[in-house]
Order: structure tokens, then sequence, then C-alpha cells
């Protein structure tokens, strides 16, 4: 599959999560909106009728006693007639109360019972005279009762808003009235409350009022009909309101989490095909580099054979010397880049084998540089050390930190300028108990994007293609690797077209 495809897919594919992602989250945020509109309706409904509840017991208590109180006064006068006082209030536009008065009479003379049987003896009324005397009595009744009740409504008007509020509400009954309320509206949640009076102040707070979610409450006039400048009311406040709409739309959590895990899964499929993508084209490019670096030495060898069958060659041994020293050459050159590839099996198992002995790293660098001085000077370099650790000795494997070294140098001469002769330094110094090792060439260096990758198994810097810079990608892996298993650290520094060093610390066997 081409790269371009990838990337549409996966963008294709991403686009798909992340709306459908977005889609889930706004329609929970939509839910979440509609249940609170829904629980504020819900109490504003439940508080209303708390306050219906509130104004018709007050208009019950007002009926019981006052009415009570007046008919008591009103029977002890007169059987024969009776003044009733009818007082008329008018509400001024300023708010203000005109009371008038009007009297009128109202007779209450006893009528007589029906007989149970109609005779001279007994009177001279006739039954129609007794039922209109009935009737004449019970519309008196009505009258009279009717007047006392208008005189109480219109007393409530009048004092019932100057009363303090303590006496004109039960607050235990007040809270079974907003309980009620509020559940025959759906509400069935632990709240607290508290009373405000006319003039701004507490009244009164439920016993076991607290102050969590009282930043968002609800508000309530105890008494619709009073003034607005004198109105009383009641707030409250439901703690568990939050958990309550939460759970209200809890069962779609569960799906965005599946949702996010998806896309997760997705991010990390992308990334390992692309992973798995470019590991192919580094392995590519290592079969097409070591197909290159096994051809030359084999041809070579390979040329060497036949030149060894002409008789002419058996005649020289001059002639007969120097093909023999080409094919041990090339033979080491051949054995050299098997032993990288056999290399590759030591990063699979992630282990390998050290032994483990007191080296002298002073002794063991100098051995190096003389050994690979020749090839140096081959591109008319040059190569020079200060060795100034006073503590060189260290315990390590003497092949592989040999091998280590070498491989260091031997990227210097790869990757040189081909403008500018090679110049090789190598130093060592004591810092912190540890041993510290140098390589700085002045070669062609390494962009800062490239540095932090050329650790990396099969990673070659650009350059991997061309036939005069050739090999596998493992070297500097390789390097980091026995670094590591000998505890230690190594890291580059490199700027383009200045050069590159290669700083190691390792820790020394012996601290002074």
């Amino acid at each position: 599959m081409k790269k371009s495809t990838i990337w549409i897919l996966g963008i294709v594919m991403g686009l798909s999560f992340l709306s459908l992602l977005y889609l889930q989250i706004s329609y929970i945020e939509e839910m979440v909106k509609m249940r609170n509109e829904q629980f504020d309706e819900a109490v504003k409904r439940g508080l209303l009728a708390a306050s219906k509840d509130v104004e018709s017991a007050e208009v019950e208590r007002w009926l019981r006693e006052d009415i009570s109180e007046m008919e008591k006064r009103a029977w002890e006068q007169s059987a024969q007639s009776t003044t009733v006082q009818t007082r008329k209030y008018t509400i001024l536009p300023d708010g203000s109360v005109v009371m008038n008065t009007e009297s009128r009479t109202v007779t209450s003379e006893p009528t007589p019972m029906p007989r149970p049987m109609i005779s001279r003896k007994h009177g001279t009324k006739t039954i129609p005279q007794t039922s209109r005397s009935i009737a004449d009595a019970v519309r008196n009744r009505y009258i009279y009762q009717r007047a006392l009740i208008d005189e109480v409504v219109w007393q409530m008007i009048y004092h019932a808003k100057d009363k303090p509020i303590e006496e004109r509400v039960n607050f235990k009954n007040l809270d079974q009235y907003l309980k009620s309320g509020l559940i025959d509206n759906g509400i069935d949640l632990e709240y607290h409350f508290k009373v405000i009076d006319r003039d701004g102040r507490e009244a009164y707070r439920c016993a076991d009022y607290r102050s969590k979610g009282d930043e968002t409450y609800y508000s309530q006039p105890l008494f619709l009909n009073d003034p607005p400048a004198r109105m009383s009311i009641v707030q409250i406040h439901f703690p568990g309101k939050k958990d309550y709409i939460f759970d209200s739309v809890s069962f779609m959590i569960p799906s965005i989490i599946f949702t996010f895990v998806l896309l997760i899964t997705f991010i990390f499929t992308i990334y390992s095909v692309f992973r798995q993508k470019k590991l192919t084209e580094m392995k590519n490019d290592f079969i097409n580099n070591m197909t290159h670096e096994f051809k030359t030495p084999i041809s070579t060898i390979s040329l060497a054979a036949q030149m060894l069958k002409d008789p002419a060659v058996g005649k020289s041994p001059a002639m007969f010397q120097h093909i023999s020293g080409v094919i041990n050459d090339e033979t080491k050159r051949l054995r050299f880049q098997v032993e990288k590839v056999l290399q590759m099996s030591m990063f699979d198992r992630q282990k390998a084998t050290l032994k483990m002995k007191e080296i002298d790293a002073n002794e063991l660098i100098t051995g190096v540089i003389n050994t690979f001085a020749l090839k140096v000077e081959r591109y008319n370099g040059k190569i020079s050390s200060e060795l100034n650790a006073t503590n060189p000795f260290i315990l390590a494997d003497e092949m592989h930190i040999t091998n280590v070294i070498f491989n260091l140098m031997d990227n210097a001469v790869k990757y040189k300028r081909p403008d500018v002769d090679l110049e090789l330094m190598v130093r060592t110094w004591n810092e912190q108990g540890r041993l510290m090792i140098s390589i700085q060439d002045n070669g062609i260096g390494i962009k800062k994007e490239n540095l932090k990758k050329i650790f990396d198994k099969f990673y070659r810097v650009h350059t991997g293609n061309l036939h005069d810079v050739k090999g596998f990608g493992l070297g500097l892996a390789y390097v980091r690797k026995i670094i590591s298993d000998h505890k230690g650290t190594i890291r580059a520094e490199s700027e383009l077209n200045v050069g590159t060093k290669f700083i190691i610390a390792l820790p020394l066997l012996k601290t002074n």
C-alpha cells in the first residue's frame, strides 16, 4: 500500500472517529441542558404548590379564629335584630387603603318550627307560612355568614401583610408542603431551605441546613398577593443536584469511553503501519548495502583465484605474494562484514555475553590509534590523542570496547569532507568517578533533526545509498548497546559541515 493511500485512509478514519466523538459529547451536553431545564421547571412547580398550601393554611386559620370570635360577639346581642357592619376597602394607586363602613339590620327572630299536626289548638299558621319562615331564616343566616366572611377577607388583605412571617407561617408545615410539592413533580432529592422575611432578614432555616450547593438556589414568594416590596420568600437548594443530573446521562459515558478507546487503537494502528513501513525500507536499504559490501570482496577474491591459475604467476614469487595478500585482505574484510551482520542476533536477544576484566583504557586506545593510523594517513589525514586520564582502569570486555573505539574512528573516515583533510582527536580524562572518552572529527557533521536518531538500529543518515559510504546502520546501535551493557553512557555533539564529537562515560574500576 502506498504511503499516500495510508495517509488518506488515516485522515478519513481519524476525522470519522473525531466526528463521532464530537457528536456524542454534543448529545450529552444537550441532554444535560434539557435535564437541567426539566429539573428547574419541576422545582418551580413544586415551590408554587407549596406557596399555595401556605396561603390556604393562613386563610383557614383566619376563618377558623376570626369568624368564631365574631359569631360569639354577634349572638350575644339582641335576638330580635342584629346590626351587621360591612367594611369596604378601596386600594388607591399609591398603595394606600381607604375603608368605608356600611351598616344594615338583619332580623334574626326565631322562626316557629312546623307542628306535627295542624289544628286550631296549636295555632292558626298554615304549612306554606311555616315553609316561608324557614326559608327566611336560612336566607338571613346566609347573609349574615357571608358578611362575616367578607369582613375576614378584608381584614386579611389589610392586616395580614403587617404581621411578622413567624406568625403567618408554621415552618414545620412549610417543610411538609415543600416535600409534598416536590415529590408530586418528580423531585425526590435531599433539599435545604431558609425563609427570608420582608426586611431581607433570615427568619428561619431548616434544622439540617448545609450550604453545599447553595450557589444554585431557587426562590419563591410565600404570599403572592402581598405587595412586592413586602414579600417574604423561601430559598431552597439541592446538594445532590449535580449527581442527579449526571446519573440521568451516565448511560452515555461507556459509549464515549469505547469510542475514545477505538480512536486510540486506530492511532496506534496507523503509527504501527508507518513504523513497519519505515522498518521495511530500512531493511531493504540494509540488504542493498550488504549485497554491495559482499559483492566487492567476493569479486576480488574470485579474480585473484583466477590469476593464481595463470602459470606466469607461479613463476613470479613477488606476484604470487601480492595476490595472496590481496586474497587475505579481502577475506578479512568479508569476515568483518559477516560479523557486523551477526551482531543483529545480539540485538534480537537484547543481551550480549561479556568477558569482563580489568583494562587500562589509555593503553587500549593507544593500540587502536596505532592500528588505525595507517588508514587515516591514506586519506592525507592525521590522528592525535590527549590521554590525560589519571585513573584509566575500567572493568570491561576488551574485544567489544576495542570494536566501539574502532567503529567511531571508522565513521570519522567514512564521513570525512572530500575537500578537507581529516583531523581526528581522541581524548581521555576523569570526571566524578568516571572515565571520559571523546572522539572528535572535522567531517561532514550531522543535522540536528538526525542527531537523536543515529543510535537507532538500521538508521542511516541520507548518504546511505551512495556507494562511497556503505554500511548496515548497525555500527552506532552496536556502540550504544555495548556502552549500555558496561553501565556507561554515550552522546553525540555535531554541527553540519563542522564535525562530530562522541563522548563516552564509563564507571571506573576503583575511585580514589
